[in-house]
């Protein structure tokens, strides 16, 4: 192999390295910046394909369109009532400006960090102007239904202005203003749990023992107050019912009387004393039972009438 062909393969391998160096292709989920000695060149790279480039003096840095994840580590924070409590966030955000987040942040691991100081700041804040309730409740729905005369004043006290999700939303807003300059959208921001200190937690527990034992209380004197009323309604059914039997009972009674006596009027007019003796043996059978010895004198009207008989 001669001089010439060793010069030609060279140049060969040069042409192909810098025709390689000078393409690069951006992913659909991707998008580029350009350096040259580590300043940007151009606009950013949005459009996936394949792309040039000068070799060997040009960069491609990529950076992710999809979103990308932001987990807080958990930080001990008083709120205004001055519980200590462990809160832990979570946010998704992602570049919108790759140019801008390059000339400020450089990389991903810039962003986290700076996320870090900005978001956890924010939250800090955010603990620190509510009290504890505000933080774990987001609504006063179950308050609403369990309040009962008397316990207003005691309501008062734990009625909720915002709420866990709009705290949420308020700290979401307040540290968007400060990634915007950074290239940067939060798409969303929540509180993920909330860890009570020792203290901070058998205070809860006992607060939630005695709110249990409050509403069980009011559900037992609702239970008690209807349980009042139904009796209060079966007693009165009751007495309109025995007031209609005897109303009904005394019709039937006095009916059957005027009967009776029209019957004994009859009786009367047609054998006078069939009737006193048929009136005699009723008395009788009123004053006497099966045991009475009943002793009759000679002159008694009863003998009389079974004397007419025999």
């Amino acid at each position: 192999m001669n001089v010439r062909h060793i010069i030609s393969i060279g140049v060969l391998l040069a042409a192909f390295v810098a025709a390689f160096g000078a393409t690069y292709q951006v992913g659909e989920s991707e998008q580029a910046i350009i350096t040259q000695f580590g300043d940007p060149v151009g606009a950013p790279v949005t459009e996936p394909g394949l792309h040039f480039k000068v070799p060997f003096v040009q960069r491609v840095n990529t950076f992710e369109k999809r979103f990308l994840e932001w987990d807080g580590n958990p930080n001990q924070v008083p709120t205004r009532d001055k519980r200590f409590i462990w809160v832990e966030t979570y946010a998704r955000w992602r570049i919108v400006d790759p140019l801008l987040f390059f000339q400020r942040l450089r990389d991903e691991r810039g962003a986290q960090s700076r996320l870090d100081d900005i978001l956890d700041g924010e939250m800090r804040n955010a603990v620190a102007r509510y009290n504890l309730i505000e933080l774990v409740r987001s609504t006063n729905r179950e308050a609403d239904d369990v309040l009962v005369e008397g316990e207003e004043e005691e309501a008062i006290l734990n009625v909720i202005e915002k709420g866990r999700e709009q705290i949420s939303g308020e700290i979401l807003a307040r540290a968007s203003t400060r990634t915007a300059d950074l290239g940067i959208e939060l798409l969303d921001l929540r509180i993920k749990r909330i860890i009570y200190v020792d203290e901070v937690q058998q205070d809860v527990f006992a607060r939630m023992i005695a709110e249990r034992r409050r509403i069980a209380a009011l559900f037992r004197s609702e239970g008690e107050g209807e349980a009042a009323r139904i009796q209060g309604e079966r007693a009165r059914e009751l007495q309109r019912i025995q007031s209609e039997a005897f109303r009904t009972a005394e019709e039937l009674r006095g009916n059957a009387d005027a009967k009776a006596t029209d019957i004994y009027a009859g009786a009367y007019g047609r054998d006078a004393d069939f009737y006193a003796f048929t009136r005699s043996l009723e008395s009788y059978e009123k004053v006497m039972d099966a045991e009475t010895m009943f002793i009759l004198g000679t002159d008694s009207e009863f003998l009389k009438y079974l004397e007419r008989v025999r």
